[in-house]
């Protein structure tokens, strides 16, 4: 017969530090097959020099270069604005998402991009802004998955984050891009939402489409709105037909049930689906079987963010306490550095859909 935890104790705090951060708040994480782990530190208000690291012997270094980083104001051309996410894509490129929108306001010109950046270089090689019919005036670029194995030169599938969300998908043959499912129930934040962090009730959390994670075979995508405790699936071979209409995709649409509120999501080769558990300071793992289980549970994750599985077989989590920003805490400054990048082995392989051509 086994013994129960006591109460009050946490079930999986056994995960590493892989870094502890004091210059800027990060959000974005992702790790490259050989080990490099890169940040983003959106400009959501704080002195932000940077918005994109690699963390190097446990310092963040500007990347790819300080001069891209040093957007002050104005048109974003050439510049990284306020980057929400960085991932590296099958082919081990990576892919700096910038909002283009400053503290969660209108984005400027040229500020909404994906920026496709060599790792053996280090050097831009691809910027590609959204077509202007694929977003609106509101529209929030939050996290993105990568297919190479579709289309002549793969797709890019980027969660819009306003209150009406949407899916918006990316050829990354054209540079052409359309959104699909706005407004859906599954992309829009629910109304009169409350989060419960920390036993404080969270008002005004308004986030549609968030968190994101594609299937093994890319044949379907999974994502969640940050203000709802619901996760979805949708085909993918809908969203990738530009003239299916809202109706028929929506009906491709798959409701999972309730997981938690969550933010970042993460998926694997086998099947599973990682998502982060805001209001537990925990992430959980649904398996493909449908068993849910606690893969990190712990006193220092206040808000797990982002999820990166490493190709080491960790599963990497970006934590930042967000609700003690004054952003998002009625202006009241309450963080307590540092920030932390943690990890905890889950013996899993990241998916790399490359296709023939890779």
């Amino acid at each position: 017969m086994s013994t129960p935890n006591p109460l009050g104790s946490w079930v999986a705090d056994r995960y590493e530090v892989v870094a502890e951060i004091t210059e800027n708040m990060p959000t974005g994480l992702t790790v490259s097959d050989d080990g490099r782990v890169f940040v983003s530190f959106p400009r959501w208000g704080d002195a932000v020099p940077y918005t994109v690291a690699e963390i190097v012997d446990g310092r963040c270094v500007p990347y790819p270069n300080a001069e891209i980083n040093a957007w002050v104001e104005g048109d974003g051309e050439g510049r990284l604005v306020s980057v929400q996410s960085v991932i590296v894509d099958p082919n081990g490129d990576l892919w700096l998402l910038d909002t283009g929108a400053p503290q969660f306001g209108p984005f400027v010109p040229h500020g909404p991009k994906l920026v496709q950046v060599n790792l053996t270089t280090n050097e831009v090689v691809r910027v590609i802004e959204p077509s202007p019919e694929a977003v609106t005036a509101t529209t929030y670029l939050n996290d993105v998955r990568f297919d190479f194995s579709r289309g002549e030169a793969g797709f890019a599938y980027i969660t819009d984050s306003q209150a009406v969300g949407a899916l918006i998908v990316v050829d990354l043959a054209t540079g052409e891009s359309w959104s699909k499912l706005r407004g859906h129930v599954s992309t829009k934040a629910v109304d009169q939402f409350r989060a419960v962090v920390q036993g404080i009730v969270r008002e005004g959390y308004r986030v549609g489409s968030d968190g994101i994670a594609i299937s093994p075979d890319g044949s379907r995508l999974w994502y969640c709105p940050l203000s709802s405790r619901r996760f979805y699936s949708v085909d993918t071979a809908a969203i990738l037909d530009r003239d299916l209409s809202e109706d028929l995709v929506a009906a491709t649409v798959t409701d999972h049930g309730d997981k938690g509120a969550s933010d970042g999501m993460e998926s694997d080769t086998d099947g599973n689906l990682y998502v982060t558990a805001y209001e537990h300071s925990a992430v959980f793992k649904f398996s493909a079987d449908g068993v849910w289980s606690t893969v990190v549970h712990g006193p220092d994750v206040l808000w797990p963010d982002t999820l990166a599985l490493g190709a080491d077989g960790y599963l990497y989590v970006s934590v930042n306490q967000l609700p003690r920003s004054p952003l998002f805490n009625r202006g009241v400054e309450e963080r307590i550095l540092p920030y932390l990048i943690i990890r905890a082995r889950v013996d899993a392989t990241p998916i790399r859909l490359k296709g023939t051509r890779a």
